[in-house]
């Protein structure tokens, strides 16, 4: 039986997630990620061919594993009514913070954004990639407001806003300040969520 590989590709891109959580993106090197890794610079090379790659593959599975779990809470249960809807929205807004706070140096990545690992320069595939997994996001949470009723340009800014953008501006500015997420995070951006999604089928 083969032994498995000592520096596996999760190993090294741990330790990317690392320097970036103290460094930044411009601290990811092929060099400095095998230092922290403590792995010879040939493990790197054999599994990226190049910083570009590296980059990409960093910034994806993060994001991978961020929406995996944000898909599910909109998807574990079925959307038959708007209070279910309701349900579901709230845990995934719920989610954002707590995978944050499971996730401390993964989410301090998240505070980023794909241009700032290289986007423009990624190949095909990884564009492809990080496309399909967005997809896969909307395509939920258009399931979500439409059994919300929500419809225009207002409902879908609410509820975008209730699921997204106000949960991920909790977890950015107590996480690039330095500091741990508060104990209340998560039921404030529920609570938050809940108010935002009771209205988004209410005419303005």
């Amino acid at each position: 039986m083969a032994r498995p590989p000592r520096f596996d590709t999760d190993r090294l891109l741990d330790a990317a997630v690392r320097l970036v959580a103290t460094a930044g993106p411009g601290g990811v090197t092929m060099a400095a990620v095998a230092r922290e890794a403590g792995a010879p610079s040939g493990s790197l090379y054999h599994r990226f061919p190049g910083r570009t790659a590296l980059l990409a593959e960093l910034w994806l599975r993060t994001v991978e594993r961020f929406q995996d779990g944000f898909r599910r809470h909109l998807s574990d249960q079925p959307l038959s009514t708007a209070e279910a809807a309701r349900v579901a929205g709230r845990a995934a807004a719920r989610h954002v913070v707590a995978w944050s706070r499971a996730h401390p140096d993964q989410a301090a990545l998240l505070g980023y954004g794909p241009e700032d690992f290289g986007r423009a320069h990624w190949s095909e595939e990884h564009r492809r990639r990080a496309d399909r997994g967005n997809a896969r996001v909307f395509a939920e949470v258009g399931a979500l407001a439409e059994r919300l009723g929500a419809h225009g340009a207002e409902a879908t800014e609410r509820l975008t806003l209730a699921l997204i953008d106000l949960p991920l501006s909790v977890m950015r500015r107590h996480l690039r300040a330095g500091g741990a997420l508060p104990g209340y995070a998560e039921s404030l951006v529920e609570d938050c969520a809940e108010a935002l999604l009771a209205t988004v089928s209410e005419p303005r």
